[in-house]
């Protein structure tokens, strides 16, 4: 599909580097293999490493393989145009960063309801489209952090969207702040192929708790991961941010002749999960009861949800969630004037008033 030979894709975000900029002897070096193996597919994004990904692409693939030789996406990122008539000239300034004369792929890049909404207000996907139309790139789609319900809007929108590119990985299944799989089940609703990101969750699912490392030992954890996430129907790609040679030769070793995982090697993984989802936690069932009565519009249950997730990884991505999705246009933890309107309805008994001042202090303080 699209391309793509195999389903493993290389990001480029993640890149060796040397004196803070991307190592371009390394890379050459992991994109020969990566190519020696089959795989043909690249992501990047004209914010990763400062702009200097794109080069990266230019240097050691465009200028080292022909163009048929390999599938390349990048994206339209919030953080570089203001109007529509700034889209085209930035489009044009990653073709010649990139080397190439049209991408295969292109991509409305982290689509947020506040971003979706300056998109719209910039007709962002409309200049997109045209650019499309002129034969600029091949594919076109969104990449997604947000809930299922503006994943759903989009998608009505704009039914010219061929792909949707999803955070996917075992940790984040089911978590309530996330919502991979109810994202992907909105996307094989709408008929979308679906490319997945963070699949290992930027590393952080590189290595087993200890109390459940023998539960898979066949392969890397990693490994177990990216199959995971390859193994669902309608994916397309699953990108890994690969750093170091190590990194193409193990994702590689397993994705050349790919295997989704067995039903108890699933079963098994979801055990892994719930041991690393048991680690100094809220009991937060997720029933919502306290969610309607809140006079400050907080979205409790979403909030406890992000810290839950902090800390069993304390990356990134909570956080992003916190800011951009389940506070963006509600209440903060810090909102909270302690009514206790939430904790007279809460059946867990929870005490929603002092946790939300753990949440407050997790998320905001000094952030």
């Amino acid at each position: 599909m699209f391309g793509i030979k195999k389903l493993l894709g290389f990001g480029m975000m993640r890149l060796p580097t040397a004196d803070d900029k991307p190592d371009h002897a390394k890379i050459c070096e992991m994109v020969d293999y990566f190519q020696s193996e089959g795989f043909n597919y690249y992501d990047t994004a004209h914010l990763y490493h400062g702009g200097l990904s794109e080069v990266a692409i230019r240097e050691c693939v465009a200028k080292r393989y022909p163009r048929d030789e390999f599938v390349l996406c990048d994206k339209l990122s919030v953080n570089y145009f203001e109007t529509r008539e700034d889209i085209r000239p930035l489009f044009e300034k990653q073709l010649e960063l990139c080397g190439v004369d049209y991408f295969d792929v292109y991509l409305m890049h982290s689509q947020t309801r506040g971003i979706y909404d300056k998109f719209r207000r910039c007709n962002a996907y409309e200049e997109a489209l045209k650019l499309k139309a002129e034969g600029k790139f091949k594919h076109f789609g969104i990449s997604f952090h947000d809930t299922p319900e503006l994943l759903e809007e989009i998608l009505t929108a704009y039914p010219e969207i061929e792909v949707v590119q999803i955070q996917f990985n075992y940790l984040d299944y089911e978590d309530t702040a996330v919502q991979s799989k109810r994202c992907y089940e909105i996307c094989r609703k709408f008929n979308k192929a679906v490319f997945i990101m963070e699949p290992v969750r930027g590393g952080s699912l590189a290595k087993f708790p200890e109390k459940a490392q023998s539960l898979l030992t066949e392969g890397s954890p990693a490994s177990y991961a990216i199959r995971f996430a390859a193994g669902f129907e309608g994916v397309a790609a699953v990108l890994s941010g690969m750093g170091t040679m190590d990194m193409v030769k193990d994702n590689t070793s397993y994705m050349k002749d790919f295997k989704p995982l067995t039903e108890e090697e699933i079963k098994r993984l979801f055990i892994i999960r719930d041991v690393m989802k048991n680690a100094n936690t809220i009991p937060c069932t997720q029933c919502r009861y306290c969610v309607e009565g809140c006079p400050m519009n907080i979205s409790i249950p979403d909030l406890f949800a992000c810290y839950n997730t902090k800390q069993i990884i304390d990356d990134w991505n909570p956080g992003y969630y916190y800011k951009n999705v389940h506070t963006a246009g509600k209440g903060k933890a810090s909102d909270c004037i302690k009514c206790g309107a939430c904790e007279a309805m809460c059946p867990q008994h929870l005490k929603i008033t002092e946790l939300l001042e753990t949440v407050a202090n997790t998320f905001e303080v000094n952030k």
